[in-house]
């Protein structure tokens, strides 16, 4: 994928991640609609405990309503899924295969994202041929179970001036610090628990756009 229509899709406020678990009881096709409804334009499928056939058959309708909204939509972890289901990416961890290998299995097109925790793995990711980095976890979170202690703002003002690719703030953003976090260089900023657990995504999203005007 071309570096100008990286930077396009990433030139946006908010990056949405599923996950039913803290969703007060709503489905995530539920959520995806509302998150389409509210405005946002990356929308990531992560979820760790459910079964592949499961996830297939979610991303699959996932994958209708995101394209006939003009939606990114990225797949974490499950490269088979993201390709059966023609996702527009994919997004990996330090542990996860290769990206090399990856970029093998999904091609040119697909967008390849790399969770990243430090300078050194930023400047690998760019080398190594990632189209964006997470860059996290800014604070302490406990949305994903293995992850690893909170990089501070100090990395993510180290990621703003010195990463040519795009890049996504994660971990603990809360209405409370986005701000901080928008400040420090972050332009695109990743929530999870924040938007998840709101009574209403759509009012939770307005509330978070207006704290970063």
């Amino acid at each position: 994928m071309r570096a100008e229509t990286v930077q396009k899709i990433f030139d946006t406020d908010l990056y949405a991640i599923t996950g039913e678990e803290f969703s007060r009881g709503r489905g995530n096709l539920e959520v995806v609609r509302e998150l389409i409804a509210a405005g946002i334009k990356v929308i990531q499928y992560r979820e760790k405990e459910k079964k592949a056939l499961y996830k297939y058959q979610e991303c699959l309708k996932i994958r209708e309503l995101t394209k006939a909204a003009g939606v990114t939509f990225i797949v974490n972890d499950d490269i088979d899924i993201a390709m059966l289901v023609k996702a527009d990416g994919v997004h990996i961890g330090q542990e996860d295969l290769p990206i090399e290998k990856v970029r093998e299995l999904v091609g040119a097109e697909m967008l390849i994202g790399l969770s990243t925790h430090s300078p050194e793995q930023a400047q690998a990711a760019m080398k190594r041929g990632a189209d964006y980095i997470g860059v996290g976890p800014i604070y302490r979170t406990a949305t994903k179970k293995d992850v690893c202690a909170p990089v501070g703002l100090e990395y993510l003002e180290y990621a703003a001036k010195n990463v040519s690719i795009p890049f996504v703030a994660i971990g603990g953003i809360k209405a409370h610090n986005i701000r901080e976090v928008r400040q420090r260089g972050a332009r695109c900023i990743a929530l999870v628990t924040e938007i998840l657990e709101a009574p209403d995504i759509r009012a939770k999203v307005k509330e978070l756009r207006e704290l970063l005007q």
